[in-house]
């Protein structure tokens, strides 16, 4: 092997120099594309929230029609919950019933959880029951209406005989 001369040593270091340069321009191009690409997605994600933010009045009407729904407890712990909510809108109603009927927890099809019932028995107006049934879902322990049982009574049109049992999940 023979030295090599300053001009091939010139050549080689250009070499070396025009192929890193190559190099770091393919992985500079790559970048620069994934770069404008996230900055795109960015641009589009920003119009969208920008679409859905609603003014606060609009917001707190949505909310109002959205279900509120608290995890389920102990079963002693969510019976307690459970009964004095379901007190609570029977007042808000104006329906007079009898002592609420705790029936035993059940096996849910949700697992892990077991379906504890509540029977309601009562003689109201038609109204009130009405006024009952559309507040029902703001109960926040409320899974779902097992039964409903409304007879009129046959002298008075608008005195009925309700039999509501309704349902909550318990650990």
């Amino acid at each position: 092997m023979r030295r090599l001369n300053q001009k091939e040593k010139r050549t080689l270091k250009f070499g070396v120099v025009c192929a890193i340069a190559i190099v770091g321009f393919a992985f500079a191009t790559q970048w620069l594309g994934h770069w404008k690409k996230v900055r795109d997605s960015r641009a589009g994600i920003e119009n969208k929230l920008e679409t859905i933010d609603i003014s606060g009045a609009k917001r707190a009407g949505l909310m109002s029609i959205v279900p509120v729904f608290e995890m389920p407890e102990k079963e002693e712990k969510q019976k307690f919950l459970f009964r004095d909510k379901l007190n609570e809108q029977l007042k808000k109603a104006g329906v007079k019933s009898k002592p609420l009927q705790v029936l035993p927890a059940v096996k849910s099809a949700v697992a892990g959880y077991k379906l504890l019932r509540l029977k309601c028995s009562a003689k109201c107006r038609f109204g009130q029951v009405l006024d009952l049934l559309a507040r029902l879902n703001e109960n926040p322990y409320l899974v779902g209406i097992e039964e409903l049982k409304i007879e009129c009574d046959p002298k008075k049109r608008q005195d009925v005989k309700l039999n509501l049992t309704i349902s909550t999940f318990v650990k």
